[in-house]
């Protein structure tokens, strides 16, 4: 509507005004809706280093780890309430509507009085106040302290929770940002195929028109932009797919549009250093340093030291080893010492706040050590000692098979990472050669010497060998993100990022 309204604004000026001033509003239209302006939609781009960031300041996964490890440091504190002495006040007020009575014997007071004879005698007032303050301190309760060191085992693990699952944020959001870079590839090369494809059929049109070429060649290259127009489509829906995704992991608010730097294509595998600043921000985005199967040793070990999936099964094991000791423990005595002071009165009448006078208030005050030792509970503890012990069986061997798959996955890893090194060095010769071989082709068809089929064999093979550098590269960033969380060397959770990138 704003431009129609602009266009009749427009309409009294010369027409040759009119038609400047409209290409000016056009052109400037079309740049702010390719800035995201006009649609309204907010356009992030984010490098590497940013978008982890980011999503670790966002995460929800992160945030609920955080939250159960709140829960953890306060089962510590509660743990340690079972060692501290516990005082507690008590007070009451009764109101005898009608006050206790009991007989006793006639011949207590009267010897003459025969032995069915009995005297009602009223115990108690109209009302009644008791005030007490007790205090107990375990002395001696193995069940208190190993308690506590349960909380504690408890609480590094929830810390090694969140360790993981931050670890695992990060690794989920640089496939992510792989991924993506992979797609707008995907989408790059099949539309510059296109524009080569079409650019060859109009050259190939013209030639058929004067006579130099068959109807044939024209309709295969007509067949061939058709095949990949819906390619194209695909790609560019696969690219749009990521970055929602993507905008996923980081939690970004919705309308929000995600664009990552860098370029797959473009990535020296080689001499890192001869990349643009934001490809080597990927590059050093790496925890693990090491490459090659010579670093499998030192690999396994850092995984079976500081991989976090191990580490929370090997704690677990130690809080169940400390679960069974809990339950044994509960064979063994219970010592405590205890104060109680008392204060106590009663009146009759209208209440009179602990009576009138000492004759109607008493004082208790007794202190003691008590012990319990328990001697028969019905096998009760026993069949938990035993289930106990299942348990602490069933963590080790957890801990057992989840360190040889450890173990099996860095070599790997290792192996993936090595393979797709050595893949990426010889498809960016590929990649040369056959962009020099389409070049070859091209010119030759132009003129005249070669095939319309040379043409489009060789701008397969220049399409093929540019995607299979730039998978090549994929892989190999992606088994590093794979191999730093398997070894425990996560960027931004266990390795300092300073210094990363340009």
């Amino acid at each position: 509507m704003t431009m129609i309204r602009m266009a009749r604004s427009l309409f009294g000026l010369g027409s040759w005004r009119r038609a400047l001033i409209l290409a000016g509003a056009v052109a400037l239209t079309l740049l702010f809706a390719s800035a995201g302006l006009v649609s309204g939609q907010n356009v992030r781009t984010l490098g590497l280093d940013e978008a982890v960031r980011t999503a670790l300041d966002r995460s929800r996964d992160v945030r609920s780890a955080h939250l159960g490890l709140e829960e953890a440091n306060e089962r510590v504190s509660e743990a340690w309430s079972n060692v501290y002495p516990s005082l507690d006040f008590n007070a009451s007020y009764t109101r005898n509507l009608s006050p206790a009575v009991n007989f006793l014997p006639a011949a207590i007071f009267d010897p003459t009085a025969g032995p069915d004879d009995f005297i009602p005698v009223q115990f108690g007032a109209d009302n009644q106040w008791t005030t007490t303050i007790s205090l107990e301190q375990p002395l001696f309760s193995a069940g208190a302290f190993i308690g506590v060191g349960a909380a504690g085992r408890f609480q590094t693990l929830q810390e090694e929770v969140v360790r993981g699952l931050t670890q695992s944020v990060v690794t989920r959001v640089r496939s992510g940002y792989y991924g993506l870079l992979l797609a707008q590839e995907q989408a790059r090369l099949t539309e510059n195929s296109l524009e080569r494809v079409r650019k060859t059929l109009k050259e190939t049109t013209a030639l058929n028109k004067a006579g130099l070429t068959s109807d044939y060649d024209v309709l295969r290259l007509e067949v061939e932009a058709a095949n990949l127009e819906p390619n194209l489509r695909r790609a560019e829906n696969a690219v749009r797919q990521a970055r929602r995704d993507l905008a996923v992991e980081l939690d970004l608010p919705p309308g929000e549009e995600v664009r990552v730097e860098g370029s797959l294509a473009s990535i020296n595998l080689q001499d890192p250093s001869d990349n643009t600043p934001a490809n080597r921000e990927i590059l050093s985005f790496i925890g693990f340093r090491g490459v090659g199967m010579e670093v499998v040793d030192e690999a396994v070990g850092m995984a079976t030291e500081l991989r976090s999936d191990l580490r929370q099964l090997e704690l677990t094991e130690s809080l169940r080893k400390t679960e069974m000791r809990l339950e044994q423990v509960e064979y063994l005595p219970r010592v405590s010492l205890f104060g109680t002071y008392l204060i106590s009165a009663q009146d009759n009448g209208s209440p009179s706040f602990f009576g009138r006078g000492d004759g109607q208030r008493a004082y208790s005050r007794n202190v003691g050590v008590q012990v319990t030792v328990p001697i028969f509970q019905g096998f009760r503890r026993d069949a938990r000692i035993d289930q106990k012990r299942a348990v602490l069986r069933q963590a080790e061997t957890q801990t057992r098979l989840a360190t040889d798959q450890a173990r099996s996955q860095v070599r790997t890893l290792l192996e993936q990472a090595e393979e797709a090194l050595l893949r990426a060095r010889g498809q960016s010769l590929a990649v040369r050669q056959a962009s020099r071989g389409f070049a070859i082709a091209r010119a030759q068809y132009s003129e005249g010497l070669g095939s319309q089929l040379e043409v489009t064999d060789a701008e397969v093979a220049l399409r093929q060998s540019e995607f299979n550098y730039a998978q090549a590269v994929y892989d190999y960033l992606i088994a590093r993100a794979q191999l730093d969380e398997a070894t425990g060397r996560v960027p931004m959770v266990d390795v300092d990022t300073d210094g990363m990138g340009a």
